[in-house]
């Protein structure tokens, strides 16, 4: 039963965010925001809902590991995992600008988040700095999108959305009821706020009746499970042979997640980051994220090869972090 409970709350949140999302950009639109700025903040944040309302909800119940198990999951899942399966379906060459850069921000947010660990926690603080720091991120894209630059991460991972789902796309002028999109936007809020208190109860009763610890749950489970979203837009623009934008949504993802989930925990909720995700778990996403950019680096694509080799990095990171072996 409290695994149904689980997969209830991932349902719930998922789809909380689909309507969140939904009547946020028509809300915007009524307000006369351009589609550029609708794409890339209320769009592009998108799929980092159901992350941010689990390690929200983790952190304010007391459970520091789940709240940091997600954010730190959900990066490895999506460079090893999605990332991986993207390659597979379609092997696609990578832009040197575009990985240097965004992917150049998400080793520096790694790097933030051990120091923080190292130093003064997640404290509120730290908090406000990261979201500044996503609200910088985002600005410097809208200001490149509007020179006409080369398309960044967050262009690419609300372009990834969209794609899939036509009804989030921005217009430039408003159609619906305005009505309409409050009651979606209210109704996606509260099915969030449910499915993250059931994924949260239900994640440490499993850890409790299977003796491991939160971590585990959060980095293992509850991790893929939020990062669902990404897996389903990322292998869609690869099958529509549109590997940059399933790259650029991996790397936009894991930039949201630690500055604007992460910001946003720590504010609400001040926590520790636990000493064996701080030690190991923030390490290995390290090392995965150099990796991911020297495959792409050296022959300037993601090859299949290398595709099966994350996929398969990531079954081996998930048996051990469950202790299935070692």
């Amino acid at each position: 039963m409290t695994y149904l409970q689980l997969l209830l709350g991932l349902v719930l949140l998922i789809g909380g965010g689909e309507l969140l999302v939904r009547g946020a950009v028509r809300i915007a639109e009524h307000l006369g925001l351009s589609p550029m700025l609708i794409g890339l903040t209320i769009v592009g944040m998108g799929t980092s809902m159901p992350e941010l309302a689990a390690s929200i909800q983790a952190a304010l119940a007391g459970s520091p590991g789940l709240a940091l198990g997600n954010i730190v999951g959900s990066n490895i899942a999506n460079l090893l995992l999605i990332l991986g399966v993207a390659a597979v379906i379609a092997p696609f060459a990578v832009p040197r600008r575009v990985l240097w850069r965004d992917g150049g921000v998400g080793l520096l947010c790694i790097g933030m988040l051990i120091i923080a660990g190292h130093t003064v926690g997640l404290t509120r603080a730290v908090g406000v700095v990261f979201v500044f720091g996503i609200v910088g991120y985002i600005y410097l894209a809208i200001r490149q999108e509007m020179e006409g630059g080369e398309h960044g991460a967050v262009f690419d991972k609300a372009m990834a959305l969209e794609e899939i789902d036509p009804a989030l796309v921005p217009r430039a002028e408003s159609r619906g009821s305005v009505v309409l999109a409050i009651v979606f936007l209210l109704a996606g809020m509260a099915l969030i706020i449910w499915g993250g208190s059931l994924l949260v109860d239900a994640a440490i009763n499993i850890s409790a009746s299977l003796g491991v610890s939160d971590e585990v749950i959060g980095l293992t489970a509850v991790a893929v499970g939020t990062s669902l979203p990404e897996l389903v837009t990322s292998a869609i623009a690869a099958l529509k042979r549109e590997g940059e934008i399933a790259l650029g949504n991996v790397l936009g993802s894991n930039i949201y997640n630690v500055l604007f989930i992460g910001g946003i925990t720590g504010m609400v909720s001040p926590t520790r980051i636990p000493a064996s995700i701080l030690h190991f778990d923030l390490w290995v996403l390290l090392c995965v994220s150099a990796l991911v950019m020297a495959f792409a680096f050296t022959g300037k694509r993601l090859s299949r090869l290398e595709g099966g080799f994350l996929v398969a990095g990531y079954a081996g990171y998930t048996a051990f972090t469950a202790g299935l072996w070692g």
